[in-house]
């Protein structure tokens, strides 16, 4: 492709604050850029690694090890555990966070429309992680399926906090997904084999999870799919020989989702920009919904 047709940013943005990034994107992507993050500033710096020091304020939730992990700027990296005797359906979570900081931001974005900073038609992109993400970071065993619904409703309430704050006409919604592709490619991302943790192919699940995600959103709202290899210590947790297994997947959750997808985002490392690895682009069907 030597035309370039728009700018796709996927959220993190090295920026101290919302404001900066949001102005950056436009001043230098201009009329290419069609949605725009916030840059995930502040504790989301380091994507959902806040999230423990949230979970973990939950009672029925314990951290593991009595020993703090530090991780970032002030972040305590330790797992999660349901505590003994603890039916996980009996557990409140607090707020996650992902509202706070959507409706923080947009309040930046709003305003730098109105001073014409931001062209009109470019919505607010609010970049979510999966719950399969949470869950097979920070729990483990017979953990995860138990926690599963739970966080799983947790996620989706922020998500229809900010439905009810945005006007659909201005928001954006991308899913992240991550650790889906460590599952798929038996990568031993961060130490250990990422797996599954229910019957049957994992595959369909993942399939099932995300799309069911996708369908969340209305269809006044955009929905779009940033696919994830990670960065752990600047480098993908796993580096695909070539896009086969990014293609086969979104290629099955395009099928199967009752709505169309916005845009979709599949990583290249940085290594390669070899014809193989690019080869199984050919069989994407999905179609821009824009």
């Amino acid at each position: 492709m030597t035309s370039p047709r728009g700018a796709l940013l996927v959220g993190s943005v090295n920026y101290a604050d919302a404001e900066t990034t949001m102005r950056t994107a436009a001043e230098i992507l201009g009329t290419r850029l069609r949605r725009i993050p916030d840059g995930e500033v502040g504790v989301r710096f380091h994507w959902i690694m806040f999230q423990p020091d949230v979970l973990g304020q939950a009672d029925g939730i314990e951290r593991v090890g009595a020993e703090r992990i530090p991780f970032g700027a002030g972040l305590d990296a330790r797992p999660l555990r349901i505590a003994d005797g603890v039916d996980a359906a009996t557990i409140a979570l607090p707020a996650l966070g992902y509202t706070a900081a959507a409706l923080e931001s947009y309040a930046v974005f709003a305003r730098l429309r109105a001073e014409g900073a931001i062209a009109e038609g470019v919505r607010f992109q609010v970049s979510l992680p999966t719950p399969l993400a949470v869950i097979s970071s920070f729990f483990a065993g017979d953990d995860r399926a138990a926690i599963e619904p739970v966080y799983t409703a947790a996620i989706l309430r922020e998500l229809d906090e900010i439905l009810v704050a945005i006007p659909h006409e201005d928001l954006a919604i991308q899913w992240d997904v991550a650790s889906e592709m460590g599952i798929i490619e038996r990568a031993a991302g961060y130490g250990k084999v990422m797996e599954a943790w229910w019957p049957g192919d994992p595959f369909d699940g993942l399939v099932a999870r995300l799309t069911a995600l996708i369908d969340a959103v209305p269809g006044d709202v955009e929905v779009g799919v940033h696919l994830c290899y990670g960065d752990a210590a600047e480098k993908h947790f796993f580096e695909p020989a070539d896009a086969r297994a990014l293609v086969r997947y979104a290629n099955a959750v395009v099928s199967a989702a009752q709505r169309p997808l916005g845009w979709l985002h599949l990583p290249v490392p940085i290594a390669h920009d070899d014809d193989a690895y690019f080869a199984p682009l050919g069989r994407v069907s999905y179609m821009p919904g824009d």
